[in-house]
């Protein structure tokens, strides 16, 4: 019989290891002015995911994004912008640029990431768990282009993959973010 417990107890305790894995919640990034920002910092709120592009034609989604932040970001949905140059040498800048580049036009006020890698041989751990099922329990998916966007439910789970010309104020994602989804 204690064998038995011993066992179940040490399956149960792997199994919960596992699950903290499994989340957005176990990295740590810097934000695009170079400190330190953890994931873990949002456990309880619905995030959404989007690698940007300051010269693509998917760019006014910043707009798009930063209205859904002023109307949804409170304590419960954040967006987080990680800017990448993986697609047509789209966002050549800086972090700095890439920064100033946004408040001037868009007013964003959401979090912004350094400038990382979202596919190919240097991705960002961070797009490895978004990407491979292996990593994030649930599904495969490629970043297609700028602007692709991912849901993560409160527990740091991985929810749903969003096309890039899915506009971010589609009714799709404002119904998740309000959790009145069908």
């Amino acid at each position: 019989m204690k064998k038995i417990v011993l066992l179940l107890t040490v399956a149960l305790f792997l199994g919960l290891g596992v699950d903290a894995q499994n989340t957005i919640h176990k990295f740590k990034v810097k934000d695009i002015d170079g400190n330190s920002f953890d994931l873990s910092s949002l456990k309880g709120k619905k995030v959404l995911v989007v690698n940007t592009a300051s010269k693509c034609g998917l760019t006014p989604q910043y707009e798009q994004l930063q209205e859904l932040y002023e109307t949804y970001g409170d304590e419960n949905f954040v967006i987080i912008g990680f800017p990448a140059n993986n697609f047509a040498n789209q966002e050549p800048g800086s972090n700095e640029e890439i920064e100033e580049f946004c408040q001037k036009n868009y007013g964003v006020t959401f979090p912004m990431m350094s400038k990382i890698s979202v596919k190919g041989d240097d991705i960002h751990p961070v797009y490895q768990w978004l990407t491979q099922k292996s990593k994030n329990g649930v599904m495969d998916s490629e970043v297609s282009w700028n602007f692709q966007k991912y849901l993560i439910n409160e527990k740091g789970e991985w929810v749903e993959m969003i096309d890039p010309k899915t506009k971010p104020n589609d009714e799709k994602i404002i119904n998740w973010i309000k959790g009145t989804q069908p």
